[in-house]
């Protein structure tokens, strides 16, 4: 028998459906319930309400479990690479060695970006933003392939294979100018030769007469932090993309408003918290026990702790936290920030006040880290959370747009402001 939640109101018993997806998750369809009684659910954040049903990316907070299309994230991390792993989130099943090939040829076709878009760069002052850099220039991106962005959901569909390599691969050489443009340095074209993340680093690093060549554990580190960034369910800026895309817009214009919830010290700007943090602690000669016992007085709070999903250990931390000891080590980098970090994270695992509220290290509390010693500097870290992040985007705006049944994304609210009433003419409003 079907399941169903009952609801009382106005001395009226109503039923709704259960849905329960393939993991155990039940969620009431509440979808009839403005046409039955005239109310709605008040759910400010949406932390208790189910916006989709998505086949992408399962999370468990509770156990700390992260899957992507079936497969742990403890897997993808050990044995894929991030243009494997983006493949997967967008299209479903891992590839086979043919398509492998072939996604990544579309990739590496894709690199480059039409010369005409370098003179927009110019437009920016040296001060800018990456990330405003970089939303406006997905989105200007987008006037370069007219054939991938007719807001014709069928039409866009045509062209999604080619639009998603695309982004994948632009987004990184865009992000590579947005921070050369703020140092004033010339441009630097894509090697066809090099991997995924080691074009982006060369786009970054390297100048006239000297490329540069990191470590392959440097590379690898990068393209770990992206691989873990893919997808994360319905977080803020993967929600925004899908409700833009709800509209039928296109491809490239969703991602670049993803591009703007993601810029939040609260989402995409957390990890850039967590450096400034430590920054701090350090300057201040603590080790990290002063500021431990401030946060334990409320006098303070600790960045990088605590997820508004995860009530275990986020999957991606303990991931982190080992390659982050591992790169440094290759690098020959004694990084007193790590020390710390490495004793706040004691601390948490084994102090009462931690562990009764459940606060464990987050994926922003070693991505920092790692990230700091490649030489990306703090204000591009939200821009690397971008790239890798891209992938999900993607994934989740072609779920919107093969869904036949999608409705624009429209929430409701409960008013709370004045009642009707008349105009006063602007003598009659006093001084």
């Amino acid at each position: 028998m079907e399941e169903k939640a009952s609801l009382t109101l106005q001395g009226k018993t109503l039923e709704y459906p259960v849905i329960i997806g393939t993991e155990g998750e039940r969620g009431i369809d509440f979808r009839s319930l403005r046409d039955q009684t005239g109310c709605i659910t008040f759910d400010d954040g949406y932390a208790n309400t189910g916006s989709c049903c998505s086949d992408i990316t399962f999370i468990d907070g509770e156990k700390g479990v992260l899957r992507h299309r079936g497969y742990r994230i403890e897997d993808l991390a050990k044995e894929s690479i991030f243009l494997e792993t983006s493949y997967l989130v967008i299209y479903g099943e891992l590839p086979t060695s043919e398509q492998l090939v072939k996604f990544r040829g579309r990739v590496a076709e894709s690199a480059a970006v039409h010369e005409g878009m370098r003179h927009f760069f110019e437009g920016f002052p040296h001060n800018s933003h990456p990330m405003a850099i970089l939303s406006a220039m997905l989105n200007s991106l987008g006037c370069y392939y007219p054939e991938m962005t007719t807001n014709n959901r069928a039409v866009d569909l045509e062209h999604f294979d080619w639009a998603a390599a695309l982004l994948i691969s632009k987004v990184r050489t865009l992000a590579a100018m947005s921070y050369r443009t703020k140092l004033g340095l010339p441009f630097v074209y894509p090697r066809a030769d090099l991997r995924y993340a080691a074009n982006f680093l060369h786009m970054m690093f390297s100048e006239p007469y000297r490329d540069f060549n990191p470590k392959p554990e440097v590379s690898e580190a990068l393209d770990l932090i992206l691989l873990l960034h893919a997808d994360h369910e319905q977080n803020c800026s993967t929600s925004t993309v899908r409700m833009v895309a709800s509209s039928g817009a296109n491809l490239f214009a969703s991602v670049a408003a993803g591009v703007c919830a993601l810029w939040g010290p609260l989402h995409g700007g957390a990890n850039a918290a967590v450096i400034e943090m430590l920054e701090e602690i350090r300057s201040s000669g603590d080790d990290g026990r002063k500021t431990v016992e401030s946060v334990k007085r409320g006098e303070k709070r600790l960045m990088g702790f605590g997820h508004r999903v995860y009530k275990n250990y986020d999957p991606r931390a303990r991931i982190l936290g080992e390659t982050a000891r591992r790169v440094l080590a290759s690098m020959g980098i004694e990084d007193p920030l790590m020390d710390i970090a490495m004793h706040l994270e004691q601390v948490a695992l084994k102090d009462d006040y931690f562990v009764s509220r459940k606060l464990y290290p987050n994926v922003d509390f070693y991505s920092g880290i790692i990230l700091r010693a490649i030489g990306i500097p703090v204000d591009m870290f939200p821009v690397m959370f971008a790239i890798g992040r891209m992938p999900g985007w993607i994934a989740n705006w072609r779920e919107i747009a093969t869904n036949p049944k999608m409705k624009i994304h429209r929430p409701r609210q409960i008013y709370t402001g004045a009642t009707e009433r008349d105009y006063l003419p602007i003598e009659a409003r006093g001084k």
